[in-house]
C-alpha cells in the first residue's frame, strides 16, 4: 500500500474520518496519506489550504505519519476520481453519518457514490467509529465463481499492511449440517488464492444476512468488514439511514468496499 486518500470537508464525521485514517497508519511512513478537499468559488482557494494545513497539524500531534495536503477547485466525486487514478490510489478512507445535519448527510452520500465506483477501493467509516487496531478482517463472499470475482489484490494489501487475520464467511438458508460440494470447490479456490494468511471459513444457515454479520463480528472481535461490490444493493443496506435493524457494525466498524 502506497498512497491513500482522505477527502474532508471539516464535517465533524469527515474529521473522524482523517483521525481513524492517521492512527490506522501511523507507523506505516512508507504510506502517503493525501488530506483531500475540493472548493467551489476562487476566494476559497487561501482559506481551504489554510484549513488542510491546521488539520494536518491537529492530526500530527504526537504521532508519526507522512501526510501531504491538496486543494483543488471543481465537483468533489469528479476531481476525487481523477486524482484515484492520477496517482494510481490503493484506498480511499471516507466518513459516513446517520444523522441529518447537511454536512454529514452530504459527506455520507458521497461515500456511497464512491464505493460503487471501480477505481480503487473505499473504506468507509462509520461515525461513532473509535480507532483500534486491526486484527481480524471478515470477507463476506457469495461462493460463486471466486477465481473471477474475488479481487485479491487489494485484500491481501490490506492483510499484509496490518498483519491480520482472515475470516471468510457465507450466509445461506440453505446450508445444512454439510456444505455442498459445489460451496466446498469455491472454498478450496478461496483457500489457495489467500494461503499465505491461513483464512477460517465459516457457513452460516441464517435468513437474515444483517444479522449473521451483526452476531459474528461480536464474536470474533471483528476490526473490519470487507466486502465485494457486485451491485450497489449491499452496500446501501449496510448504511441506510433508518435502517430497522441497530447493527453493531453499522456505527462501529469500518466497511472496505472492493469490486470484482
Amino acid at each position: 500500500m502506497n498512497t491513500v486518500i482522505v477527502p474532508v470537508d471539516f464535517s465533524e464525521t469527515a474529521e473522524n474520518a482523517a483521525q481513524y485514517a492517521v492512527k490506522l497508519l501511523t507507523g506505516h511512513p512508507d504510506v502517503e496519506i493525501i488530506l483531500y478537499h475540493t472548493y467551489e468559488k476562487d476566494f476559497e482557494q487561501e482559506n481551504s489550504i489554510e484549513n488542510l494545513e491546521k488539520l494536518k497539524t491537529e492530526l500530527l500531534f504526537n504521532r508519526e505519519a507522512n501526510i501531504t495536503t491538496l486543494a483543488e477547485q471543481g465537483t468533489f466525486l469528479t476531481e476525487l476520481e481523477k486524482l484515484a487514478r492520477h496517482r494510481q490510489v490503493n484506498l480511499i478512507i471516507m466518513g459516513i453519518t446517520g444523522r441529518s445535519s447537511l454536512a454529514q448527510v452530504f459527506i455520507g452520500s458521497n461515500a456511497l457514490k464512491m464505493a460503487e465506483n471501480k477505481y480503487c477501493p473505499v473504506m468507509i467509516i462509520p461515525s461513532n467509529s473509535e480507532y483500534r487496531e486491526i486484527k481480524n478482517v471478515l470477507l463476506t463472499s457469495d461462493f460463486k465463481n471466486v477465481s473471477s470475482t474475488t479481487p485479491s489484490t487489494p485484500i491481501k494489501n490490506v492483510l499484509k499492511t496490518f498483519q491480520a487475520n482472515l475470516h471468510i464467511m457465507n450466509v445461506n438458508t440453505e446450508h445444512y449440517i454439510a456444505v455442498s460440494q459445489e460451496y466446498e470447490a469455491e472454498k478450496a479456490k478461496l483457500r489457495e488464492m489467500f494461503a499465505e494468511f491461513n483464512p477460517e471459513f465459516y457457513f452460516l444457515r441464517l435468513y437474515d444476512i444483517d444479522e449473521a454479520i451483526n452476531q459474528f463480528s461480536e464474536d470474533k472481535n471483528i476490526d473490519m468488514i470487507i466486502t465485494i461490490q457486485k451491485d450497489h444493493t449491499m452496500v446501501h443496506k449496510m448504511f441506510k439511514i433508518g435502517h430497522s435493524k441497530k447493527l453493531a457494525y453499522q456505527s462501529t466498524i469500518p466497511v472496505m468496499v472492493v469490486h470484482e
